[in-house]
């Protein structure tokens, strides 16, 4: 754990500040869930809760059908970071945070298509891999995360069918987490 030598005290509800450049370093923004946890030494551990990240096993099975019907690599992402793989070696994008640009596109809440949109998005800045196709997923009106096909070695546009897969896996994954 990494000491950043800011003190914050306890008000008289129960509340802490954490300080701005944390938020923003961290990528935390009103309204985020946070995970609690303490260990037996005394701390108190703060963690972006993924809600994306409890469907481990649905979207597992989604990049792999989704990878081999396409014949694209595919990844789930939630909103901070790459959390399913396929069509790659998992090394190189899993975990991965998220491109700033990407990020905004998935609050922006529509389908980007590579050659439709003007802007070139990337998957990560550590792995700057292109996006063919990216739709958010929402589930209970909030931005949960992307389902994003990546180009790949072939350099064509992606099709209108690549776009509506995109879709029907970003719905169903949204759907599943308003249950």
């Amino acid at each position: 754990m990494k000491a950043t030598g800011i003190v914050r005290r306890i008000d008289d509800l129960g509340r802490v500040v954490i300080p701005k450049e944390i938020r923003r370093t961290m990528r935390i923004r009103e309204g985020d869930p946070l995970e609690i946890y303490t260990d037996s030494d005394g701390e108190v551990i703060f963690k972006k809760y993924s809600p994306i990240g409890e469907l481990g096993p649905y979207t597992k099975q989604y990049v792999d059908v989704l990878g081999r019907t396409t014949g694209m690599p595919v990844v789930i992402c939630d909103r901070d970071h790459v959390i399913a793989v396929a069509g790659l070696p998992k090394k190189e994008l899993m975990g991965k945070r998220i491109s700033p640009l990407l990020e905004s596109y998935m609050e922006r809440r529509n389908t980007y298509v590579a050659g439709q949109d003007k802007d070139s998005l990337i998957v990560s800045e550590d792995n700057p891999k292109s996006v063919s196709v990216m739709t958010p997923i929402i589930g209970g009106g909030d931005v949960m995360g992307a389902v994003v096909l990546l180009s790949g070695d072939k350099s064509t546009l992606p099709t209108q069918t690549d776009v509506k897969l995109t879709q029907v896996a970003a719905g169903f994954l949204g759907k599943q987490m308003e249950e």
